[in-house]
């Protein structure tokens, strides 16, 4: 006899709070490291904003970080890690989408295409490299494809798995 059972995977969107939670611990940031990196990208934080949005969604006291902040965030994180471009700077979009929050990061982390497809290796995601270069096109583009929050988060594991592993072994 035969049981055929069917699992469906859910998992819930992916929040602003859950990226910067990721990245932080991926970087291992303390506050002050966020409220500088929140600077780099032009916007004025506190350490109780820092701490209310690192917070989970059932604790009261918790606020959702707007695509704005995240935007500030990740161009900070850029400005950080690469230094401070001539000419105009970067400004905070409005409006976020996982396509511009992979592009901020892999900016931010100097990555090539080979680079990214370790990352999904690394998590036991397999991604093309047409597949990911479709993520990364400009949205009016033809071949542009929208980038859901299952490769999102496997692409910030893989960050996790590759730099947080590497920070922890000592320098010779």
């Amino acid at each position: 006899m035969f049981i055929n059972i069917c699992l469906i995977i859910y998992s819930d969107p992916m929040t602003n709070n859950d990226i910067l939670r990721s990245i932080r611990y991926t970087l291992d940031l303390n506050d002050a490291s966020m409220i500088e990196i929140f600077g780099l990208g032009d916007c004025i934080t506190k350490r109780s904003d820092v701490s209310d949005w690192m917070k989970k969604e059932d604790d009261p006291l918790y606020i959702e970080l707007s695509d704005q902040f995240l935007a500030a965030f990740l161009n900070g994180l850029i400005v950080q890690r690469r230094g401070k471009r001539e000419g105009v700077q970067m400004i905070a979009e409005k409006e976020l989408s996982n396509n511009l929050i992979l592009r901020k990061l892999k900016i931010a982390f100097d990555l090539k295409t080979d680079d990214i497809i370790e990352l999904f290796n690394l998590v036991d995601k397999k991604i093309s490299p047409h597949e990911l270069s479709a993520f990364l096109r400009s949205p009016e583009q033809k071949q542009y494809r929208l980038c859901n929050d299952q490769y999102l988060r496997n692409f910030i594991h893989g960050l996790q798995v590759k730099f947080r592993n590497n920070s922890n072994e000592p320098e010779e």
